[in-house]
């Protein structure tokens, strides 16, 4: 029996940032931005919000760009308060270096199993596919899906009933598959 799970972000994660104005390390992100123009050139931000004090941080986007290199969907995008842009932008991980900040993904997304049990005495073959990069580890996937422990996710690996190409133990932000033996 081959089946398909997905994982999918419900909202967007918390930014992990330090707060200069208290000890909180923690930014929500609700999807607005900031922008602004010197003549030809052009920045922009991504807007985020102190979970402990309410404090603002900005979340380099452009950065004395000329307006002319900037596409002109993006530019209306920005101006829209695009909250799809904001979850784009928080994936590339070319902003999150250039800006230093990583995500916390506790509790912002969710699996959907298609209603697939654990089966008695059968063989199956999981896909698992991720709508969006949020690292996870496998062994929690198939402890959700299946509504097991992480200790009986644990115990069946050792066994040999549970074999995947990938280290199950190990995080992952990829699609993967698993074949779980009854």
């Amino acid at each position: 029996m081959l089946a398909t799970w997905f994982v999918m972000p419900t909202c967007l994660p918390l930014v992990l940032r330090r707060c200069h104005a208290c000890a909180s390390e923690r930014f929500r992100a609700h999807g607005r931005f900031r922008v602004n123009a010197h003549h030809k050139l052009i920045d922009a931000w991504l807007l985020a919000l102190c979970t402990g004090c309410g404090d603002t941080t900005k979340i380099t986007v452009l950065e004395r760009a000329t307006v002319r290199s900037v596409r002109p969907v993006l530019l209306d995008r920005l101006h829209a308060n695009d909250p799809a842009l904001a979850a784009e932008l928080l994936q590339d991980p070319v902003l999150r270096r250039r800006n230093r900040i990583a995500l916390d993904w506790d509790g912002a997304w969710r699996l959907d199993t298609g209603g697939t049990d654990c089966p008695d005495r059968e063989v199956i073959d999981i896909s698992v596919r991720f709508a969006a990069r949020i690292p996870v580890r496998p062994v929690r996937l198939i402890a959700e899906g299946f509504g097991l422990s992480r200790a009986e996710v644990g115990r069946l690996i050792e066994e040999g009933n549970l074999v995947s190409a990938v280290r199950l133990s190990a995080r992952l932000a990829g699609d993967f598959t698993f074949t779980l033996k009854g």
